[in-house]
Formats: C-alpha cells, structure tokens, sequence
C-alpha cells in the first residue's frame, strides 16, 4: 500500500506536540488528519475511515481508553498505537488488552515511531488480506485463469481488459454457470487497485433484510441479532472492488441507498446516523434483463444506469462449443490432482459437443468431475457421463416422435410406444441404468422391471 494511500488519525491534547506528528507524517507521506481531544477524535472517525490512529492515553473529558473502546467496537481492523507517559505504562499494557496495538512512551525518536507504525501497517494489510481471503474461498471459482479459445469469448476478454485499468462500472451479464464471477476477478486482478481487497456478494443468497447490512454493516442493538458491531463489504472492500452478483435480487428498499453509495461514496451503517465514506470500483453481475425488471418496476432505471456504464454479456457454453475440449482438457488436469491422468474416449467427447449444456461451464465441470471419478482404466466413456439428455434426441431414432409417418397417434398400443421409448433411452446412454432411471423419471429398481417385462436387453 502506497503512503499517500495510508490515512492516520493522530490525537492528543497538547497543540505543538500534534502539529510536530502530523508535520513529520506528511513528510514520510502519510494522509493524516488531527483531533486534540477525545470528543473530536470520535467525531472524525464516524465520518472518514483510517487505517490507523495514534492516540494519546491522558485527555481532557473523554480520555484515550474510551475512544479506544469506541474504536474497537465500531472499526475492529483500524489499528492503535497508544502515546503515553512513563508512568501511564501499566495503563498503556491495559490498553493492549483492550486492542490496542502497541504503546510507545514520551518522548520517543522518529524511528522508533515509524518503525512501529510500519509494523501496524502490516498487520492491518494482514487481517484485511485475511478477510478477503475468506470471501475468496468462499465464492465458486473456475480458476484464477481464464480458459477459452473462442471468438465470443475472445471478444468479450478483449473488452474486459480494456476496461480493466479504469474506474468504471461495469455489468456483467450472462446466463447460470457462464463464469460472471470469473470475469469479475479478471477485471480487479488488471485493474489498479489489484492489490486491494475484492469482495464478492452473492445477493440472491441474502435475506432480503439483511443485504443492507452485508453491504453497509450495522451498528450494535440495530436490531435483534446485532449483539456487536459489523463493517460491511464496502468499508472491507475500501480502495479496493466490491462484486456484487444476481444484483437484480436487491431489494426496492435497498437500492436507493446502493445509488447514493455509488453517486457520493457516503454510506451509513444500519442503525447508525453518521456518514461515512468508502472508495470502491463496483462490479455487479446478473442473469436478468435489467431493462425488463426496470420496466415491471422492479429496479430502479437510475440505479440500472449507475451500474452499466460498461456492459460485458457473457456468451452461453452452447454459443462457444469450441471450447469444450479445452476446458475439459483443463478440469481433468486442474480439479483431481493426486490422481492419475484421465482421458476422455472419442465417443464421449462427441457428445459432450452435441450436448446444449444449459447449465453451461459450471455443469460441464460437474460432470467431468464426476466422470474422472467414476471411470475404470483412467478412461471417460459414454457410460460415465451423467447427461439428462432431452427425450427428443431420444425419442426421434426410434421413430416415436410426433412428425410425419411416426408412430405417435397412430394405432399402437401404449405398452409399445413405452417399451421402444425406454430401449432407446438404455441404447443412448450405453446402458448406464443409474442415467437412464433419471431421464424416464422412474426408480432403478422399476427400471429393472420393466427391462424383465420387456425382455429388453443390451445386444
């Protein structure tokens, strides 16, 4: 994180003492605002955010130790350094109990002090690296590298990182599974603020009631369950870029504070009646036409036009077939380390090219994955694959489709059609029971009935 990045609160009764701090500050760089008493300090936090604050323990009317505690339950990742008298030392450990991240005692050099505050600095990039971390792990990912070789696609990354480097808002739309998030990853790791967290919210997967407290946060007792203080996901996401997904699923009531966050920066958490301020590049992502839920009144048309400065569609997996190979080729290799290489027979492969893949890459990964561990002798066959393959490809070679000179309609008694429909299905499907069940819509074990009645069997 650059210096002029960093923002410091420094705080302290005693005017020339202040104006020295913040003099040598600014000179290593450093953004720095000041406050020469409690009450002040508190003020200033609850309208600007700072990485750290140097807080001086003895001062007139609120004193060090409650503005710490002030800190800590509303701002648990900015970091204090105590400044405190020799003999305030027992009360400067007391302090580090409290939360505090260090004490350095009066008078101290110039390099004791930047060097603990370098040491702060590193443990604030830490805890929030950490945070974001735990939101990387936690959203579905295809990889940290895009895999794809076909000109829909290759237009749309093309469009992407020229968009990378700016500030601009950007949509993303696509169907279920096209790899929105992935693309959104891709936008903040060539973006300038790379090096700044990436938050990701899934807003379908929110309680209506809470998604303003995920994005804003809340403050303690602003309703039942709030028994602390919580940052939201743009004070987390703070110079960095905030991804929000299914971005239709906000709620009416919410999104006109969304808009005002994007208009201004400003934000209050929930319960709380100050603003504050965060700096974040957003991304959101939907499988909506957002131009259609404008027009049945459920999102807000100025929100729609804060949010698509850029717009990227993402093509369907079925749209850019050419690249089924290649990703398959990439699964194999990426998602069953440990395990001996697989191969995917020819027959296999050139169903999954004729399969329309509605749940696009996010199925065509599944079903790899499940097939690599279910294949004998390292090798995918047509048997493997688990396809709910539609009853028309099923239906039509058996000439039981409903067009011309079939037998649909015609004088055959049922028990006919239902026997040639489900040895077509077996015949599909090379005989894997457990698939064929699933397409006919039966148990296993009917299955194993009907192919007794039937007398159906695989030569």
């Amino acid at each position: 994180m650059a210096k002029q990045n960093i923002s410091i609160l420094a705080v302290d009764d005693e005017e020339p003492f202040l104006e020295l701090l913040k003099s040598l500050l600014e000179e290593e760089g450093f953004y720095v605002n000041t406050a020469n008493d409690g009450v002040a300090a508190i003020n200033v936090l609850q309208t600007l955010p700072f990485d750290l604050v140097l807080l001086d323990l003895k001062m007139p009317r609120v004193d060090g130790v409650e503005v710490l505690k002030f800190i800590k339950d509303h701002f648990f990742d900015t970091q204090v350094i105590m400044l405190t008298g020799v003999s305030d030392v027992k009360l400067a450990v007391e302090c580090m109990q409290l939360g505090a991240y260090y004490y350095i005692t009066k008078p101290y050099s110039s390099t004791e002090l930047l060097a603990v505050i370098d040491r702060a600095f590193e443990r604030k990039r830490l805890v929030t690296q950490n945070k974001a971390l735990k939101s990387e792990l936690a959203r579905h990912a295809l990889s940290s590298h895009i895999v794809g070789q076909s000109k829909p696609f290759l237009e749309v990354l093309n469009l992407a990182s020229r968009v990378a480097p700016t500030d601009s808002s950007v949509l993303i739309q696509g169907a279920s599974g096209t790899g929105k998030e992935l693309v959104a990853s891709f936008l903040h790791n060539n973006s300038l603020r790379k090096e700044q967290p990436f938050m990701a919210l899934n807003c379908a997967s929110i309680p209506e009631t809470l998604i303003e407290s995920e994005l804003f946060g809340h403050e303690k007792g602003a309703f039942t369950d709030a028994v602390v203080a919580k940052q939201g996901l743009v004070e987390i996401a703070n110079g960095g870029t905030l991804f929000l997904d299914e971005v239709a699923e906000i709620s009416l009531m919410v999104q006109p504070k969304l808009l005002r966050f994007l208009q201004t920066g400003e934000f209050r958490r929930v319960g709380g009646n100050k603003n504050m301020k965060a700096d974040v590049r957003l991304v959101s992502a939907t499988n909506k036409d957002l131009r259609k839920e404008v027009a049945a009144g459920r999102f807000r048309e100025d929100l729609l036009y804060r949010l698509n400065v850029i717009t990227l569609g993402l093509p369907s997996l079925r749209e850019r077939k050419d690249d089924i190979p290649i990703l398959v080729d990439y699964f194999l290799k990426n998602r069953l380390r440990g395990k001996e290489p697989r191969q995917v027979a020819e027959q296999a492969l050139e169903i999954l090219m004729k399969y329309d893949w509605p749940g696009n890459v996010r199925e065509l990964e599944n079903v790899i994955e499940r097939a690599a561990i279910l294949c004998l002798d390292n090798v995918i066959r047509v048997d493997d694959l688990a396809l709910p393959i539609g009853t028309r490809s099923l239906i039509e070679p058996f000439g039981l489709s409903s067009g011309e000179g079939t037998q649909i309609g015609s004088a055959v008694p049922m028990v006919e059609i239902e026997k040639a429909h489900m040895k077509g299905v077996l015949k599909t499907v090379n005989w894997n029971k457990n698939v064929a069940a699933k397409i006919l819509g039966i148990s296993l074990k009917t299955l194993y009935t009907k192919i007794q009645q039937y007398n159906l069997s695989k030569d």
